[in-house]
């Protein structure tokens, strides 16, 4: 009788447990296939960048051989890139560029949220629709008239024309705003109750409790401003301010091309965007996590 109770209470028995363990093995695979689809542009990448030989480059470029790393492997590729350009002097400009641009905006943007988000004020819900608004604006929509306005005060050709027009943006802006919102105001209240003025509130206890938005902004942002190509065309002239995706071009327009060198070159600027997503993406999946749940 025991026996049939137990049977009763778990009719599926191991066929349920080995149709679960089907089911999340294929949900793995998927992945993994997902995963390696992505992946693929990047091994070939590198791969490539450590062969020496330019016929065997372009030979392998129409087969699976352009994954597998043989022939004459090393790094020349790297020390041309090195010697021929100002690598250097590029990567310098874009890691002081968008690194100056992160870090302002991360105080920036988080402040303005914080205000919209904490402050009661007339045209309050004005602004906020104006950012949502502002976030579906291209920049390419507004490079020319943002040109000749820059172009009037004479920051053509300097640091602060690639940094200060794309410090305040729309999109963190919302970000910030969307997460402290889901913030408790008790906790304002209490800390304001004790003698907190806001600013102290805000970086006291907001920024602490809102480490994964900044880790989700600081990891969008970078790779937003790090992969600009357009402004930085228009208003740099020669390479004292030019960041590394505008002096890439310089590779294209070499005759005959060395795909080598351009390989070598596009995998050095891909590791600062791997390296920041490795060291923030813990925080950013708990940005995500969060959102879905206060969603």
């Amino acid at each position: 009788m025991k026996n049939n109770v137990a049977t009763n209470k778990n009719p599926c028995g191991l066929r349920c447990i080995g149709s679960k363990g089907m089911s999340i093995g294929i949900r793995y695979l998927i992945l993994v296939v997902i995963a390696l689809f992505f992946l693929f542009p990047t091994v070939f990448m590198f791969v490539s960048s450590i062969k020496n030989n330019e016929t065997q480059i372009i030979s392998d470029m129409s087969n699976l051989r352009a994954f597998v790393p043989y022939g004459d492997i090393g790094f020349k590729n790297y020390f041309d890139v090195f010697t021929q350009l100002h690598f250097g002097r590029f990567m310098f400009n874009s890691l002081f560029i968008v690194g100056t641009i992160v870090f302002a905006g991360l105080i920036v943007n988080s402040m303005i949220a914080y205000s919209l988000a904490r402050l009661r004020f007339r045209g309050r819900n004005i602004i906020i629709s104006l950012i949502i608004a502002l976030i579906i604006v291209p920049i390419e929509s507004i490079a020319i008239p943002l040109l000749l306005m820059v172009n009037t005060v004479g920051w053509i050709d300097s640091y602060h024309v690639q940094i200060i027009p794309f410090i305040a943006d729309a999109f963190s802006i919302f970000l910030f705003y969307q997460f402290f919102i889901g913030i408790p105001k008790e906790i304002d209240e209490a800390a304001i109750v004790d003698g907190a003025s806001s600013f102290r509130v805000y970086w006291n206890i907001i920024i602490p409790l809102s480490l994964p938005v900044f880790a989700a902004v600081t990891i969008l942002q970078f790779l937003f401003r790090w992969n600009d190509f357009l402004w930085p065309l228009m208003v740099t002239r020669g390479y004292e301010y030019r960041p590394l995706t505008v002096a890439i071009q310089q590779l294209f327009t070499q005759d005959p091309k060395m795909w080598g060198d351009i390989f070598a070159f596009a995998s050095m600027v891909t590791i600062p965007s791997l390296v920041v997503f490795l060291i923030f993406q813990k925080w950013f999946a708990r940005s995500i996590a969060s959102s879905g749940i206060k969603g």
